[in-house]
């Protein structure tokens, strides 16, 4: 009778103990060291059993942060008062943002046209990564007219939340004017950021956001990782 490989064993083990609940959705799988030390067996026996979970969708690798539990996709919905934290939250997870750069220089043409600014007027870039507990869900950029907000530099510096940091600038309320929907394939880069693997799916939105009295304020480019999370139009 043929042997089972031990990489299968142990990846059989690790898939009955995450079925099991030892872990849940989102919960970080032990190192590479530390399962290599619990089965007796090299790295290159666990790599091959955590590749397998992985293929299997039982688990997702991140570089550099380690293995962990997919989660259920994320509802997140979308109308003219969209707030990320706010939608996190709704699902019971710890919503938060690591911040990639925060820049000024001249606008586009897109970004004139999209912000009603002159050609090469100034604007405040704002790019990050939204994460659902310790999941990354999404890679944003967001585009502010830097004259109009004055400000808003110094406090993204200390509010990651966007929303908060308008707010103690005096932008009390901002709504959603329109937003373009798309897919795309992830990137190098945006494979590395979201924990996914290159040309993997990504739903990407083109948002503005204005005033309540019209006047443009954001526009924001957003690349959700595809089977993180479920995207819902609201009416609002």
């Amino acid at each position: 009778m043929p042997r089972t490989p031990v990489w299968k064993s142990i990846a059989e083990t690790l898939s009955e103990e995450i079925a099991k609940g030892h872990y849940r959705p989102g919960d970080k799988l032990p190192t590479e060291a530390e399962l290599s030390a619990r089965f007796g067996v090299n790295r290159h026996t666990v790599r091959h059993a955590l590749s397998d979970l992985t293929e299997r969708g039982i688990t997702r690798s991140r570089r550099g942060a380690g293995v962990f539990v997919q989660s259920a996709p994320v509802d997140y919905p979308i109308g003219r008062r969209v707030r990320f934290h706010q939608n996190i939250r709704a699902t019971g997870r710890l919503p938060h943002k690591t911040v990639l750069r925060i820049e000024t220089r001249p606008c586009d043409t897109k970004e004139a046209m999209a912000l009603d600014l002159a050609p090469g007027a100034e604007v405040l870039v704002y790019e990050g990564l939204s994460l659902s507990g310790d999941a990354p869900v999404a890679h944003f950029i967001s585009i502010f007219p830097a004259a109009r907000l004055p400000g808003l530099t110094e406090a993204l510096r200390e509010i990651s939340s966007v929303t908060a940091a308008l707010a103690s600038i005096g932008i009390e309320d901002y709504l959603r004017s329109e937003t373009r929907v798309s897919a795309e394939r992830a990137t190098a880069t945006q494979a590395l950021h979201l924990g996914l693997r290159e040309g993997d799916p990504l739903l990407r939105t083109v948002s503005l956001n204005t005033t309540p009295d019209g006047i443009p304020i954001e526009r924001g480019i957003t690349w959700f990782a595809g089977d993180h999370v479920t995207l819902i139009v609201t009416p609002d």
